[in-house]
């Protein structure tokens, strides 16, 4: 198999009481690897075994099949959104407030900026907190199983790096928030792993 379920860096009980474990563990040993079955079946089918994401999927996703397309997003949004969190609620580096700074006007303006964003995806799909070509920090959403380094019509996708993703579908929070997506995200930002935001910012 291509793609393997990557392991939780934390318990599953570890983010209580702002996500649950029962969330937790349907999340990543349900949802999340069912994404990662369906990839590899995709990927299968097409005669595909060793492929990068970033560099060949994602650059040219129109390009493929429907199957590859959302499971190869869900896949990766999902990995990157678990090395978002951590157990621990942690601050923002000087650097990364500097940045959030620059960029937003602090960090309490970056907080109303995402939840904006999260807040106001319709249905399903994602707040991302990226970084520009030229450095400067800006928040967008994508819906379903897209991400910032997609091949799209929007012209920022592809110059973007990652840095940080909230998850909005329901099944990130629904056991615990019911249809409370602010109060989820309001939680979300409670144990944002900002560690790896700077590594990813570096």
């Amino acid at each position: 198999m291509t793609f393997t379920l990557p392991e939780l860096s934390f318990a599953t009980d570890a983010l209580e009481p702002f996500m649950d474990k029962e969330t937790v563990e349907i999340h990543h040993g349900k949802h999340h690897a069912g994404y990662t079955t369906k990839l590899n079946a995709a990927l299968e089918a097409e005669g595909l075994s060793e492929v990068n994401l970033e560099q060949e999927v994602f650059p040219q996703i129109s390009n493929m099949p429907r199957a590859i397309q959302t499971n190869a997003g869900q896949f990766w949004n999902h990995s990157f959104f678990w090395e978002s969190l951590a157990p621990i609620g942690q601050e923002p580096s000087e650097m990364v407030m500097n940045a959030l700074t620059a960029s937003f006007g602090g960090y309490d303006e970056f907080v109303a900026e995402f939840t904006k964003h999260a807040s106001t995806v319709f249905g399903s799909g994602w707040a991302w907190l990226c970084k520009k070509q030229d450095g400067s920090l800006m928040v967008m959403s994508t819906l379903n199983h897209e991400n910032p380094l997609m091949e799209n019509e929007v012209i920022e996708y592809g110059n973007l790096t990652p840095l940080l993703v909230i998850d909005v579908w329901e099944h990130a929070y629904y056991l615990k928030y019911q249809n409370r997506r602010p109060e989820f995200i309001a939680a979300f930002l409670q144990i944002v792993n900002w560690e790896k935001v700077a590594e990813r910012m570096a």
